[in-house]
């Protein structure tokens, strides 16, 4: 895609996201990777009302060379990208249940796997990263660890970070997380049905 594509669709996704209620007030940031670095939502921006005019243009090296400042959650976007080198955007957002899912003291997944697109949007099992203050460069080493093990991360007390192939494909994963998460939810108390091993490895090859 050109810039001004790329600069569009961001514009549109990030829109659709707010109107939809995945993203509320100032919460969430995008990104996308562009042929001469990254574009990326700029600091305390709604979702819902981004200018094509008026996104922050990083460089390859990460340094701000257009457009506003980018969002404080800079030092995120660029643990995933590192870490995952066939990511072309990343997606973050504060959505209802998978920011509650971060919020609860549990061990283990959270997120069970009980639907086929969960697997293959998100994969296996989604892994969580401590709390760190938002904008803290204190995040990177664990987001790493946690990105090398798949393409969605839930920050406890915070929400996800998802990575994907182009801007929609990490979108559609982050709002399968959501609604991976709202099921988990609804499920709590009741015995659920979680697809097999066998179920799942065949979805995963």
């Amino acid at each position: 895609m050109s810039d001004s594509e790329l600069r569009r669709q961001l514009v549109e996704i990030g829109a659709s996201l707010f109107d939809r209620g995945f993203s509320v007030g100032s919460a969430g940031n995008l990104s996308v990777r562009t042929a001469d670095g990254f574009l990326m939502t700029p600091t305390n921006s709604s979702l819902g009302r981004l200018s094509v005019d008026e996104l922050a243009e990083l460089d390859h090296r990460w340094r701000h060379v257009g457009g506003p400042r980018p969002s404080k959650e800079v030092v995120m976007h660029r643990a995933v990208y590192e870490t995952r080198p066939e990511a072309q955007a990343v997606v973050h957002l504060h959505s209802t249940y998978v920011t509650a899912v971060s919020c609860l003291a549990e061990d283990g997944p959270t997120i069970p796997a009980l639907t086929p697109y969960f697997v293959m949007r998100v994969g296996r099992e989604v892994p969580t990263v401590p709390y760190y203050r938002p904008g803290s460069a204190e995040v990177d080493a664990e987001l790493r660890a946690a990105a090398a093990q798949g393409p969605a991360v839930i920050l406890a007390n915070h929400g996800s970070i998802v990575a994907g192939e182009t801007l929609e494909s990490a979108s559609n994963a982050a709002e399968e997380l959501e609604v991976s998460a709202q099921l988990a939810f609804l499920l709590r108390d009741r015995q659920v049905r979680p697809l097999t091993e066998d179920q799942i490895q065949e979805l995963l090859d």
